[in-house]
């Protein structure tokens, strides 16, 4: 997606680890024109029924909440936070966050994926594959299943997404980062 490139190489930076920086629009601020065109190119890419939308918290939801206004469907997010007004019959699993260099034990209320759900999975990020892989599991424990995942950027030099399509799953990213070195952003 062009309009995604061009706007990061405009205000993306680069931290030290391969971090690249988005929060200027995507995952801090929120560019509402860009996400809309975003909803737009992931509803094209999944024409298929989607029955709900699965994202995880928290950079994620706004990302997914605008794209589901073009599927016509709710979302749902996995909470890493616990919360008294978090359900207490839920499915859970465990996620490595590359970014927080941490582990976080997601959870969903158990009422908001069904068994037999089309489940289309949007994130921001795509990396190790941590966060898809644990958002896969739950989907599987709902016994729902997985129709694909929409990736607003892939860092195609670390081995997630090409580990997860080995495994068969459709994912769409609309920016595929093959490196990040000498401080530029260099797209496949």
């Amino acid at each position: 997606m062009e309009l995604l490139k061009e706007r990061i190489l405009k205000d993306g930076t680069i931290e030290e680890g391969n971090i690249l920086k988005v929060d200027s629009f995507l995952n801090h601020q929120l560019d509402i024109s860009l996400l809309n065109e975003i909803g737009k190119e992931f509803r094209r890419r999944f024409p298929e029924k989607i029955d709900k939308i699965l994202t995880i918290e928290t950079s994620g939801i706004g990302i997914a909440a605008i794209a589901a206004q073009y599927f016509n469907t709710p979302v749902v997010y996995a909470r890493k936070i616990d919360s008294k007004n978090l359900e207490k019959d839920v499915y859970e699993t465990k996620v490595y966050s590359y970014t927080k260099g941490k582990e976080y034990t997601v959870k969903v209320g158990k009422k908001y994926l069904n068994k037999e759900e089309k489940i289309l999975v949007i994130d921001d990020f795509l990396a190790n594959g941590k966060a898809l892989e644990g958002l896969i599991d739950i989907i599987s424990q709902a016994g729902a299943s997985l129709v694909g995942a929409g990736i607003v950027i892939e860092k195609g030099f670390q081995e997630g997404g090409q580990d997860l399509r080995n495994k068969g799953i459709k994912i769409e990213s609309l920016a595929i980062i093959e490196s990040l070195s000498d401080g530029r952003v260099i797209f496949k």
